[in-house]
């Protein structure tokens, strides 16, 4: 039989499952989630081990919980700033902004990153996540630029293409470090390219 599980409903006891959700973060992006266990997690959270079992089932359970908040991390602050516009122009002028934001996410994430990518390997539930996660990001960003009439065709290929083109940089710019790679100028042309694929022929990125 499953083992049972108590959902807080005091402000202290939520506050003592959120600090086990926290404490799962960090140690998955210290050290990532096959070296942490639940007596880890327990002593960063400041509470015990069995405080941890009222609340969750397993570390799995906990991971469910940290890959939410990171997922919700990346996309909120993209999401907020495409529902904000209300022209092409203003479209045009997001896609600077956008890149910031994602490579601002990969900055202050990098951890939990490399940590749960690791795991689409091995992990189908994970894996499926990332997999919804994309899913999500290039539907409503596609009917966002729909709407707006940046995109009229091609919505969902374009938006996709450049997720990944996104992606890439900021792994590039937070992971790789390669010495014969001019950032800055590879960020202009990240910009440049973003901005012809979505066809908006204003807005041309500044050096």
């Amino acid at each position: 039989m499953a083992k049972t599980v108590r959902e807080p409903r005091q402000v202290r006891s939520i506050e003592k499952k959120n600090r086990i959700i926290r404490a799962g973060y960090e140690l998955f992006s210290d050290i990532g989630y096959h070296n942490a266990n639940t007596a880890l997690i327990a002593k960063r959270a400041g509470v015990s081990t069995g405080i941890v079992y009222g609340y969750f089932r397993d570390k799995k359970d906990i991971l469910r919980e940290v890959t939410a908040i990171y997922m919700d991390k990346i996309t909120q602050p993209v999401f907020e700033l495409f529902s904000e516009l209300t022209s092409p122009a203003d479209a045009a002028a997001s896609i600077p902004a956008v890149v910031d934001i994602v490579l601002k996410a990969h900055k202050e994430n990098s951890g939990i990153h490399e940590a749960l990518h690791s795991l689409t390997h091995t992990d189908p539930d994970i894996n499926a996540a990332f997999i919804k996660l994309e899913d999500d990001i290039t539907l409503k960003i596609a009917a966002r630029l729909t709407e707006l009439g940046v995109l009229n065709e091609d919505a969902n290929e374009k938006v996709h293409f450049a997720m990944d083109i996104l992606q890439s940089f900021a792994h590039e710019y937070v992971y790789d470090h390669h010495e014969y790679i001019d950032y800055d100028r590879l960020k202009f042309l990240v910009i440049r390219t973003l901005t012809a694929l979505m066809g908006i022929p204003h807005g041309k990125p500044t050096e």
